[in-house]
C-alpha cells in the first residue's frame, strides 16, 4: 500500500475519532449541564489557578476593606478643585465599581481600580489650581490623556516607552509622587506652615493638628503590622474621636440614597484644552498613569505570578487587557466627573489572601455597591481624619527609592531633581520634565551615546514645553 495513502487513512480515522469524542462530550454536557458554581469556576479558571470561590470571596472582601479609604480621601482632594463633594462621592464609587467589575470579568485578574492617589492631587493642585483653569477643563485633560493611553495600550507603544525611559526615572516618579502626597497631607494638617517664604513648624497645640499627628502614627503602626483595613480603621478612629468630643459635627443619619452626579457628569471641556500649551500636561498625565499602572501591576503580579510582560516584549493578554481597562476607565472617569482612574496597589492584599482570578475583583466591586448608600457618613468624615492617610501613603510610595540604582550617576542625579521638584513646585509635569532634561544633558556631556534613543529624545523635547509656556 502507498505510504501516503496509509497516512491519509490514519488521519481520517483520527479526525473521525476526535469528532466522536467531541460529540460525546457535548452530549454529556447536554444531559448533565454544569451548575452555576461549576460555570463560575470554569469561566474564571479557578482550578487552573489553584483557587476556589470561597478564597476569592475572602480576597475580594480584603481588597474592599483595604481601599475603602480611597472614596472619602479622593472626594476631599477633588472637592478642593471646586467640585461638589456629594456628587464626587457617587461618581468615584461608580467608576470604582464599573472599572473593577470589568477588570474582573474581561481581564480575569484580581485587580481593583479607582481614582488614583497622587493623580487626584495632581489634578487639583497641579492642573486646575496650578494652571488656573476650570475643573471642567481639567476633566477634558483627563479624558484626552485616557484616550492616548487607550491607543497606546492597544499597540506595542508600551514596550517602546519602557525601553526609552530608564527604570531609575520610573522609580523616581513614584518616589516624587509620594513626596508630593506627603507634602499635601502635612500642609493641610498644618504640621508645617509657610511664613515669609520659610517653611516652619506649625502650631502643634492645635487639636486638629494633634489628632492628625496621632492619625499618622496609628496608620503607620496598623499598616506595618499588616492589619486589614488599616487606613479605614484609622479614619474611623479619628472620626469617632471628633464626633465624641464635638470637634466635628456628628452625622444625623448614616444611610441615604446616592447623590446625583448631574453637577459633574458630562461637564468636561475638551475643546478648551486643545492648545499647544496643554500638550505636556496631557502627555505627562498619560505617562504618569502608564508608569503608575505598570508599577502597581508589577507589585501585585510579582508575588502572585500574574503577569510576565511588564518588562518584556512577549504578549501578555491579562496585562494588556488590564491596561486597556485602565485607559478606558480614565476616559469614563472624565465623563463621570473624576480624575484619572488607575489600578490600586491595595489589590495586593487580595492576592496575599489567596485571590488569583478576576472573581476577587468582581466580589470587591459588589462590596463597593454598598458604599453608594452611606453618603451622610462619608460627608461627615473630617479632614484631619483623611490627610494622615495621604502622609502615610506618601511615605510608603517613597520607599521605592530603594529600587533606584545608585551606581548609575546619570539617572541618579536626574531622579534627584524629579523627587525634589515635584513637591516643591506641586507639579508632576515640571518634576518629570526637569528630570528628563538633566538626564539627557548628562549622558550627552559624558558621551554615553548608547543610552540615547528616539523615545528619550521625543520625551525630552516635549519636556521643554512646560518651561516655555
Amino acid at each position: 500500500m502507498n505510504p501516503t495513502h496509509r497516512r491519509g487513512e490514519i488521519m481520517v480515522k483520527k479526525e473521525s475519532q476526535n469528532h466522536s469524542n467531541t460529540q460525546q462530550a457535548r452530549n454529556h454536557q447536554k444531559h448533565n449541564p454544569l451548575s452555576l458554581k461549576q460555570r463560575v469556576e470554569q469561566y474564571f479558571q479557578l482550578p487552573t489557578k489553584g483557587s476556589n470561590i470561597k478564597t476569592e470571596f475572602l480576597a475580594g472582601f480584603t481588597i474592599f476593606l483595604s481601599m475603602l479609604y480611597a472614596i472619602p480621601v479622593s472626594a476631599e482632594i477633588l472637592s478642593q478643585a471646586g467640585m461638589p463633594k456629594e456628587a464626587l462621592i457617587t461618581a468615584i464609587t461608580l467608576i470604582t465599581i464599573l472599572s473593577t467589575l470589568v477588570c474582573g470579568i474581561y481581564a480575569n485578574t484580581p485587580v481593583t481600580m479607582s481614582v488614583g492617589m497622587g493623580l487626584n492631587a495632581y489634578f487639583t493642585y497641579g492642573v486646575v489650581q496650578g494652571y488656573g483653569i476650570s475643573w471642567q477643563q481639567g476633566l477634558g485633560i483627563v479624558f484626552v490623556s485616557g484616550l492616548i493611553f487607550a491607543l497606546i495600550s492597544l499597540s506595542n507603544f508600551r514596550v517602546w516607552i519602557l525601553k526609552s525611559i530608564p527604570k531609575n526615572l520610573r522609580f523616581a516618579l513614584c518616589v516624587g509622587l509620594g513626596a508630593f502626597l506627603a507634602t499635601i497631607g502635612l500642609k493641610d494638617l498644618e504640621i508645617f506652615t509657610l511664613q515669609n517664604d520659610n517653611l516652619l513648624l506649625g502650631d502643634l497645640s492645635h487639636i486638629t493638628t494633634l489628632l492628625g499627628i496621632v492619625g499618622i502614627m496609628v496608620a503607620l503602626v496598623l499598616y506595618v503590622l499588616k492589619v486589614k483595613g488599616a487606613f479605614i480603621l484609622t479614619i474611623a478612629l479619628l472620626s469617632g474621636i471628633g464626633f465624641l468630643f464635638e470637634i466635628t459635627q456628628t452625622p444625623t443619619q448614616i444611610f441615604s440614597s446616592p447623590a446625583s452626579i448631574a453637577p459633574i457628569a458630562l461637564e468636561l471641556d475638551v475643546f478648551g484644552i486643545l492648545k499647544f500649551a496643554f500638550v505636556p500636561v496631557i502627555l505627562m498625565l498619560m505617562v504618569t498613569d502608564l508608569f503608575d499602572s505598570l508599577g502597581t501591576l508589577s507589585g501585585i503580579g510579582i508575588k502572585a505570578n500574574l503577569f510576565y510582560g511588564l518588562d518584556h516584549t512577549e504578549r501578555d493578554t491579562p496585562l494588556e487587557r488590564t491596561l486597556q481597562i485602565d485607559a478606558v476607565a480614565t476616559m469614563a472617569g472624565g465623563l463621570l466627573g473624576t480624575s484619572t482612574t488607575t489600578s490600586f496597589l491595595e489589590s495586593a492584599s487580595g492576592t496575599a489572601a489567596g485571590g488569583r482570578s478576576g472573581l476577587s475583583a468582581v466580589f470587591a466591586a459588589l462590596f463597593f455597591c454598598l458604599t453608594l448608600f452611606i453618603l451622610p457618613l462619608f460627608l461627615s468624615i473630617p479632614s484631619f481624619a483623611i490627610y494622615p492617610i495621604l502622609v502615610v501613603i506618601g511615605a510608603f510610595m517613597f520607599l521605592e527609592i530603594s529600587h533606584i540604582d545608585f551606581s548609575d550617576t546619570d539617572s541618579l542625579i536626574a531622579s534627584f531633581f524629579i523627587i525634589l521638584l515635584m513637591p516643591l513646585t506641586t507639579s508632576i509635569t515640571i518634576g518629570l520634565s526637569a528630570g528628563f532634561l538633566v538626564y539627557l544633558l548628562l549622558i550627552i556631556t559624558q558621551g554615553h551615546w548608547s543610552k540615547i534613543s528616539g523615545g528619550l529624545l521625543c520625551i525630552t523635547f516635549l519636556s521643554v514645553i512646560p518651561f516655555i509656556f
